[in-house]
């Protein structure tokens, strides 16, 4: 999380911001303003002597774009350093943003929580947490670190497990959730394959939602044209056993 900004204008020099400067103005740690540079992220400073550089100004605009790209648009600083130096990528970049937003949804500042610390707001055991990682029903998007969507379905597993489910038992959603995918980028890329960038970039984004629509509505409707068909809402008698906690709460 970078600090939170000061609304203080750095004093510029007629050579620009000294990496202090540049520091304070944007709540980035020099050593992050270094990593940047090294990235191809920043443009190079002019030094005046072997422990004296000044940064362009416009720097600090800079460096709170790439923190919001990072923050919100969860990109990774290849995919920002592609938009900012690539001249055509750099063009479309709000396409290229809204596009990004479409697929992770509109990022506020999260809190990303260690494998210890998930499984005491889950309470799920660390072979819990196991078994889901490798049934691949647990899926963050950063690796070791869960997110607020991760630890909601941890505690809808806890419930299934409460339940006698197993992991192993739900893992047919990983396997044909995976089917479907790709399914869907091959669809996606005979449609888009041949189209300009801001072009497929509109495309893709139409897609996503046709496609969280089909989703939802074809696997909804074939469990409920199943549960129509039934007879009766136990299709052979069950074994009596003592009647478990409900985990669908």
């Amino acid at each position: 999380m970078p600090k939170r900004l000061t609304n203080r204008k750095p004093t510029t020099s007629p050579s620009g911001l000294k990496i202090s400067e540049l520091a304070a103005a944007t709540g980035v740690p020099k050593s992050t303003i270094l990593y940047y540079l090294g990235q191809g992220l920043l443009p190079e400073p002019r030094r005046t002597s072997r422990n004296m550089a000044y940064y362009d100004p416009d720097c600090v605009e800079r460096i709170k774009l790439i923190q919001q790209m990072q923050e919100r648009h969860r990109l990774t600083l290849s995919e920002i350093n592609r938009c900012l130096n690539d001249t055509e990528r750099g063009a479309e970049l709000g396409v290229y943003l809204e596009l990004n937003e479409e697929v992770f949804g509109s990022i506020e500042p999260r809190r990303l929580l260690d494998a210890k610390a998930f499984c005491r707001e889950t309470g799920l055991s660390a072979g819990q947490l196991e078994d889901l990682r490798q049934a691949r029903l647990l899926l963050p998007l950063e690796e070791g670190r869960f997110d607020a969507e991760d630890v909601g379905m941890g505690r809808m597993y806890l419930g299934a497990f409460k339940f006698g489910i197993r992991a192993m038992d739900l893992s047919y959603y990983a396997e044909l959730g995976e089917k479907i995918v790709d399914r869907e980028m091959t669809l996606r890329n005979r449609m888009t394959g041949r189209l300009p960038y801001q072009k497929d970039a509109a495309a893709t984004i139409k897609m996503v939602k046709n496609a969280r629509m089909c989703r939802a509505y074809v696997i909804d409707r074939l469990f409920q044209h199943r549960v129509a068909a039934m007879k009766d809402l136990k299709d052979e008698p069950l074994p009596e056993r003592e009647e478990p906690e409900p985990w669908l709460d």
